[in-house]
């Protein structure tokens, strides 16, 4: 099977996924000037998780330059992933609701494990689809193929820092998240002029 229609059904979830990221971006009570201000931690929610997604985006567009083809389990493991991806605007709602309340602890740590999970199971796509060129192009650029493998294996280690971090500390934990996107930003485009 060929990747064309795996590639578009993922464009799919992705671009839905980012939209409903919005639905949870809503006035509170009282005036509007007054509302649209108070709601601010909503609006940093939804930039940094549209960034985060849009980069979980960029990197599955990566790996699918260098695959050639796919078979039962890759489109398995793809879908799982998705269902994560399509997911992570719920906890991102979490953390916009609950960042000043008590709540926020466990706003955090659902938000992490759902970026911690979603970093699993795409190493787990990248891997399967890379171990002993499996699924890859017949002459995938080896220094392309290494690069992924180096710049994707951190990632679950990061994001379950970050989770873990919530335990002590909820804000931390929340600006461990931006920095995470922030850094990831600045990897892609130096990893993408390579």
């Amino acid at each position: 099977m060929t990747t064309g229609r795996l590639e578009a059904f993922s464009d799919g979830v992705f671009a839905i996924a980012a939209t409903l990221l919005i639905l949870g971006v809503h006035e509170s009570a009282g005036p509007l000037g007054r509302s649209l201000l108070h709601i601010w931690p909503s609006y940093v929610a939804y930039g940094i998780t549209f960034v985060t997604i849009g980069i979980i985006w960029v990197n599955h567009h990566t790996v699918f330059g260098q695959v050639d083809r796919v078979d039962r389990r890759f489109l398995l493991i793809n879908v799982m992933f998705l269902m994560l991806v399509a997911f992570i605007p719920f906890p991102t709602g979490l953390v916009a609701d609950h960042f000043r309340g008590s709540g926020l602890e466990p706003a955090a740590l659902a938000y992490g494990a759902t970026l911690t999970v979603t970093a699993v199971l795409f190493n787990t796509l990248w891997f399967y689809a890379a171990a002993g060129d499996r699924l890859l192009k017949a002459n995938a650029d080896r220094r392309v193929v290494s690069g992924i493998s180096r710049s994707y294996l951190p990632g679950p280690f990061i994001y379950l820092t970050a989770t873990l971090v919530a335990l002590a500390s909820p804000i931390a934990s929340v600006i461990m998240y931006a920095a995470i996107t922030i850094f990831y930003v600045l990897e892609s485009s130096i990893f993408g002029r390579s």
